[in-house]
């Protein structure tokens, strides 16, 4: 491993335990910092609810209020999504009516994107509406550095995945795509342990000024984007544990890396794919059928560069 890459490790890893809930207080108070929580949602209504109920009752009480804000953003849910989520003390807003002017796109990336028109903190913090057995400390964990520490912008979850009862197995676009881009390709980012990872925090102020894949390559389009514009000293991961979540089809993943590696082809040569579809097989009466779908091929620019978000922001 690069020395650079060792060295941040020993610098720019901690585990959730390092910082206090008190300690994050007192940093958020002599900061002046506001902390918003986006939960990207689409038919989550088995999680959403006790992920919120959490976040409420351990970050937003009076005397421990970490978190200012907490957003649960549906991108067209069509269980209770919604009303679940709003039951449990979340705003809940539907991704078409931010920003309606521009047509929503499918995808993750979209929605994290649209967020950030609909809240307000100078910290945001996004977390999947997925887990199970959630704990705040996926919250406070990735949120802390940013208070205690001025220099950092970019802050991302390290967790255990384990595959049902398998402990160590999940990530499996991780380990396949995402890792073996970026230790080719962007060697400095090869110790962070989860760079696929929903859940992260950042400064505002740096996210405005990224580009936002819509789909699946939002989380690597994002961590590349953020070290070649505040560079790898200025981001940093945090230990939290275990993450337990719904995990996808192998067909399912097979399209997540390809929007994946059509992420990282963009950044290194910002071309175009040739073939911007994917062809997957399933067993039909017939014999293999064959399934195409095409690849996320939108990316949003800068929030900074959208009129109404500028507006916003002066007023």
């Amino acid at each position: 491993m690069l020395e650079e890459v060792e060295c941040w490790l020993t610098r720019r890893s901690w585990s959730v335990t390092d910082r206090p809930l008190d300690q994050l207080l007192a940093a958020k108070a002599k900061s002046g910092s506001t902390v918003s929580v986006v939960l990207p949602a689409l038919d989550e209504e088995a999680t959403v609810g006790e992920i919120v109920t959490v976040i409420r009752r351990e970050l937003m009480a009076p005397g421990a209020a970490l978190v200012d804000e907490l957003v649960v953003v549906d991108s067209g849910s069509t269980d209770r999504t919604a009303e679940v989520a709003a039951a449990a003390g979340a705003r809940v807003v539907h991704r078409d009516a931010i920003l309606p002017r521009l047509p929503a796109l499918p995808g993750k990336g979209e929605v994290l994107w649209r967020s950030l028109l609909v809240t307000a903190g100078d910290i945001v913090c996004f977390v999947d509406a997925d887990l199970r057995e959630f704990s705040a400390d996926f919250v406070s964990g990735i949120v802390g550095p940013l208070l205690t520490d001025p220099d950092l912008q970019f802050v991302k979850a390290m967790y255990d995945r384990p595959l049902g009862e398998t402990a160590g197995q999940g990530g499996r676009v991780t380990e396949l795509v995402a890792r073996p881009l970026l230790n080719l390709h962007w060697p400095q980012l090869a110790g962070f342990v989860q760079p696929l990872g929903g859940e992260y925090a950042a400064r505002r102020s740096l996210l405005e000024q990224l580009p936002f894949p819509v789909g699946y390559g939002v989380e690597l389009g994002l961590l590349v984007d953020a070290l070649h514009t505040v560079g790898l000293d200025a981001l940093a991961q945090v230990d939290v544990g275990v993450r337990k979540h719904r995990h996808q089809d192998g067909r399912a993943l097979g399209r997540m890396a390809a929007a994946i590696y059509r992420t990282a082809q963009l950044r290194l040569a910002r071309g175009h794919l040739v073939r911007p579809r994917l062809t997957q097989f399933e067993r039909g009466e017939q014999g293999f059928e064959p399934r195409t779908h095409e690849v996320d091929t939108e990316e949003r620019p800068p929030m900074a560069n959208i009129a109404e978000y500028t507006e916003r922001r002066v007023a």
